[in-house]
């Protein structure tokens, strides 16, 4: 067994230049990559905006989060002139005959949208105009009285907007509702119930809610509100102080995100900085080159971030070439073999096409 032991050593010791070179040679190849990334036509990002623009077309598009708190405010429409009048349901009617008072009625349309009258009993009125109702009312009593004359008058419409009135008046914040965006998705609206709101706009969430409560009430009108952002959550990882993920209450700038995560460390690749964002189903990629900015450059911008970014600081390949060797030497050279053989290893890297060879020599 020891003779056995002895002769992988010298094995190792007389060949310990071609191990270290395949090894290193297999690692390099591993931690290649192919620095592809998907490119789309416009994207959020600010760099595919106008100049004059991109700093303030930051979260145009807000979309709506679990944990938002949304404030509804109701505005009673009745000031809108509209082309005709048509009657509703619990709107009162008054029926009036000039020479035979004692068949006069006051009515209020019924939930089925009809009205009761003496020798008639049912008689649709909601949908109709104070004219139709009425022509309809002379055809019906022509076949019971000679020549009737009646007119129709509506003394008090809209009791259920009236009734919404005071209730609103009376409740603690007026004429707006708070509501809060379940983990769900989901927010229960006054009289309207669930709506899912997550990952939609407020402007398309409010046209939904305007459309439904018009439905109901005619003249019902809602404005929607962001009233506390919930707020969300970028992440920094790579050659930074401090990885981790952090929240965000405003649109930050990526320099922004790297204060946050304590800077980023010496050996950093600042050209080369990866943006992951969420769009749709698909992750989308984008390299940053951070050098532009910080040189001042004319043609250079300041990078906003969106929630859920993630920002990848990565290591220059010197940095990276460096630790690998680093590791190699704690790990295949430890003592005895160094001192036995002499046994050392030199290597060349190249950084970038503009920069100069460098060569390092590792002795353990």
């Amino acid at each position: 067994m020891e003779r056995f032991n002895s002769n992988i050593i010298c094995f190792l010791k007389k060949n310990m230049s071609a191990i270290l070179l395949f090894v290193f040679f297999i690692i390099l190849i591993g931690c290649a990559s192919s620095e592809r990334e998907i490119v789309m036509d416009r994207t959020t990002f600010s760099f595919d905006q106008d100049k004059s623009s991109y700093s303030y077309d930051v979260f145009s598009d807000y979309l709506i989060a679990p944990g938002d708190i949304l404030d509804i405010l109701f505005q009673i429409h009745t000031w809108v002139k509209k082309s005709e009048f048509r009657l509703e349901i619990d709107d009162t009617v008054d029926v009036k005959f000039v020479l035979s008072p004692e068949l006069n009625e006051t009515q209020k349309i019924r939930p089925d949208g009809t009205i009761t009258l003496p020798y008639l009993g049912k008689i649709s009125a909601a949908g109709k105009t104070v004219d139709e109702l009425t022509e309809e009312l002379k055809v019906q009593y022509s076949k019971i009285l000679k020549d009737p004359e009646l007119y129709v008058v509506v003394p008090e419409f809209r009791s259920s907007i009236k009734e919404l009135k005071a209730d609103l008046h009376t409740a603690p914040r007026g004429l707006s509702r708070l509501v809060t965006v379940r983990p769900d998705g989901y927010v229960t609206f006054p009289m309207v119930g669930d709506i899912f709101v997550a990952g939609r706009t407020i402007p398309v969430v409010n046209k939904e809610l305007n459309a439904k409560y018009e439905e109901m009430i005619p003249d019902l009108h809602v404005d929607l509100f962001l009233e506390k952002y919930s707020g969300s959550l970028i992440y920094v990882l790579g050659q930074v102080t401090n990885p981790g993920a952090f929240q965000i209450m405003k649109p930050v700038t990526i320099f922004e995100a790297l204060t946050l995560a304590g800077s980023y460390l010496p050996g950093a690749k600042l050209s080369s900085v990866i943006v992951a964002r969420k769009h749709e189903t698909k992750i989308i990629s984008t390299r940053i080159n951070l050098k532009d900015t910080l040189a001042m450059k004319s043609d250079s911008k300041f990078f906003y971030l969106q929630p859920d970014d993630l920002v990848f600081v990565p290591k220059t390949f010197i940095t990276e070439a460096g630790e690998l060797m680093r590791q190699l030497a704690q790990i295949v050279l430890f003592n005895g073999w160094s001192a036995s053989a002499g046994i050392g290893f030199s290597y060349e890297l190249h950084n970038e096409p503009t920069t100069s060879r460098t060569k390092r020599q590792i002795v353990p």
